[in-house]
């Protein structure tokens, strides 16, 4: 049976008003996508994130009157709203949406593959992801940015922290490429819940340990990864160069080009601090800490 779906894009503090909308005029499933490429890093505890651009869109079985739809959307959202109305073959979405993902690389070891896809590369290091709200695939640039430095550096036996670990990328990355304790922070629950499935799907559960913010104990990291926003990356600054070991690396991403410079000015207090690496808008920092 063929569809119809409905797509309006809103912002993220009016998308549950869109979505409610959509399934009291009759949709059978929503779905929300981010409008403009936006990472979602850092919600606060218990937070659902949401993009401030959000495309909603309302499926429905085809004999709908896309007209009264329309029309009552308007009505409820304002006459200048922008509506698209596509027809949709059947198929199976699950089966498509799983399709879309393929095994990518970052760097020379280190790849990322979707868990129900067979690696291109059986003797590279894999890591085994199920895509999800809690967590990303790598392929923005500021997780991109710490998983090619990952790939690049020595973690053999090395204990390293991901201050801000969403769905654990990093850290299970830091795992198998080597590091022999990884400890994980994050104030959203479900990003520790997703950090030690995907841990424990990639045969790392005994390597990484995950904490809220106060629970964390005071070690002392050789590498200290935290992949979050320039604001809170500034206010950490002090506690996060507490936590790391004289002589340890710092790689901070969640960066934008001109926050670069206030950032790195601010951990030079504590950190030898390299060239900033760029992609596209963002900005990866990294330095090693004074003796």
């Amino acid at each position: 049976m063929p569809w119809i779906q409905i797509k309006l894009q809103t912002t993220g503090a009016h998308s549950s008003h869109v979505e409610d909308l959509l399934m009291g005029l009759g949709s059978v499933s929503v779905t929300l996508e981010d409008s403009k490429d936006q990472p979602l890093l850092e919600p606060p505890p218990g937070a659902t994130p949401i993009w401030d651009d959000t495309t909603v869109t309302g499926l429905f079985e085809a004999d709908i009157d896309t007209d009264l739809v329309c029309a009552a959307l308007r009505g409820n959202l304002g006459t200048e709203l922008p509506i698209k109305v596509e027809a949709l073959e059947d198929k199976d979405w699950i089966r498509e949406w799983m399709d879309s993902f393929e095994p990518i690389a970052f760097g020379h070891r280190l790849w990322v593959c979707p868990s129900w896809k067979t690696p291109l590369d059986a003797n590279a290091v894999n890591m085994m992801l199920d895509p999800g709200l809690a967590f990303g695939t790598g392929t923005h640039e500021t997780t991109a940015l710490c998983l090619r430095w990952l790939d690049s550096a020595d973690l053999q036996d090395k204990i390293v922290v991901d201050y801000g670990c969403g769905s654990g990328i990093l850290a299970i990355a830091a795992a198998l490429l080597g590091a022999k304790a990884v400890y994980c922070v994050d104030n959203d629950p479900q990003a520790l819940t997703a950090t030690r499935d995907n841990a424990e799907r990639n045969q790392v559960g005994d390597i990484i340990q995950v904490f809220p913010p106060g629970a964390m104990p005071q070690i002392q990291a050789d590498v200290m990864l935290a992949n979050i926003l320039a604001g809170p990356l500034m206010s950490l600054s002090e506690h996060l160069s507490s936590l790391t070991a004289d002589g340890g690396h710092l790689v901070l991403s969640g960066i934008l080009q001109d926050q670069a410079h206030q950032v790195s000015a601010t951990y030079a207090r504590w950190f030898s601090m390299d060239p900033a690496a760029i992609d596209g808008d963002w900005v990866r920092l990294s330095g090693v800490k004074a003796s």
